[in-house]
């Protein structure tokens, strides 16, 4: 997801820009909030087949997407496309697929799937968006909401032994928790790369590094964000650590230490990293090349990095100790 990929209908990629000059960090949050359910209240009922997810593996909130996807084994029910790791000021686009086409929808940006649902769509070309296949229209790119419905509305389509990523008698702790973790984790680490002032930097870093060390405090005396068992906080938060030291840390100057120099938030890390459907669903070298790559104004050399080292992630974490099991008595999805 980008807040500045803005729809251009002109023909002509256009460069991003991602800082504004004097001002701190603010992302556009207003998302189509279309939504498939079982009833089919918003006109798009629930139907195995007939939704196509683009989720592109670099970007974070796409990713979240991805893992509970495949937590939950709705591979053959909802469908995947994914873009490649970079973008320009246009659109997503499917550079990784043959002849730069996806190979359901025979779209080349992910623009036209919003033009097919507003030609006068305005606004970001964000990723995750679910499409409608009959049609070749985006439902929706309301990327909090999918994560939920892929756990509520889905339930018909979910594999044996699927976990209870959103139960019931922990919503209100986990809608707590991911409201901390939102607006100073996963979007803190935003605030600090994007800020436009020194003072809008400095406080977004304090900010961060607050809540990092709350993290770091509540994780070392348990396995999990919420409950014995992994659940949709677990899967927001891991995808901005797992980004943290090959992008967050030295690009978005997130950098009063890096995250293998915090024992318990390394520790959950690799514990999530090494639990199918959560490591098995990152790509290195993408996330770095998006990040990298697209923000020009932050990077103008366009030069990527070749470290850091990532061998550490698979390395024993001791978390088990905590215990909890990830998927309760459930079971993990198959290996890839």
């Amino acid at each position: 997801m980008t807040n500045t990929e803005q729809a251009d209908t002109s023909g002509h990629s256009t460069k991003g820009s991602y800082v504004t000059s004097g001002e701190e960090f603010t992302r556009d949050t207003q998302y189509i909030e279309t939504r498939i359910t079982r009833d089919g209240a918003d006109g798009f009922p629930v139907e195995a087949g007939r939704y196509r997810l683009i989720a592109a593996r670099a970007c974070p909130w796409a990713n979240r997407s991805i893992i509970v996807r495949r937590l939950l084994g709705l591979e053959d029910a909802i469908s995947l496309g994914t873009p490649g790791p970079t973008h320009d000021k246009r659109s997503w686009t499917f550079d990784l697929d043959p002849d730069g086409l996806d190979p359901v929808l025979g779209i080349a940006r992910l623009q036209q799937a919003f033009f097919k649902r507003d030609p006068d769509y305005a606004r970001g070309i964000t990723v995750p968006a679910i499409v409608d296949t009959t049609t070749g229209a985006v439902v929706t790119n309301n990327f909090p909401q999918i994560t939920l419905d892929f756990s509520s509305e889905w339930k018909e389509f979910h594999r044996d032994g699927a976990p209870e990523l959103y139960p019931e008698h922990l919503r209100e702790e986990i809608d707590t928790v991911n409201k901390r973790v939102f607006t100073e984790v996963n979007n803190g680490v935003y605030r600090c790369g994007f800020a436009g002032s020194q003072e809008a930097y400095d406080a977004a870093y304090d900010r961060l590094f607050t809540a990092l060390d709350w993290l770091e405090e509540r994780l070392t005396t348990q396995r999990f964000l919420v409950g014995e068992t992994i659940t949709e906080a677990d899967v927001r938060l891991f995808t901005t650590l797992v980004r943290f030291d090959p992008v967050y840390h030295g690009h978005f100057k997130c950098n009063r230490n890096k995250l293998t120099e915090m024992p318990a938030l390394w520790g959950y890390a690799r514990d999530l990293f090494q639990t199918p459907g959560f490591g098995d669903t990152v790509d290195f070298e993408q996330i770095k090349q998006h990040y990298y790559i697209v923000h020009e104004d932050i990077n103008p050399t366009g030069i990527v990095p070749k470290g850091p080292d990532l061998s550490g992630w698979t390395t024993a974490h001791g978390r088990e100790a905590l215990g909890g099991k990830p998927f309760g008595d459930g079971t993990p999805p198959a290996a890839l």
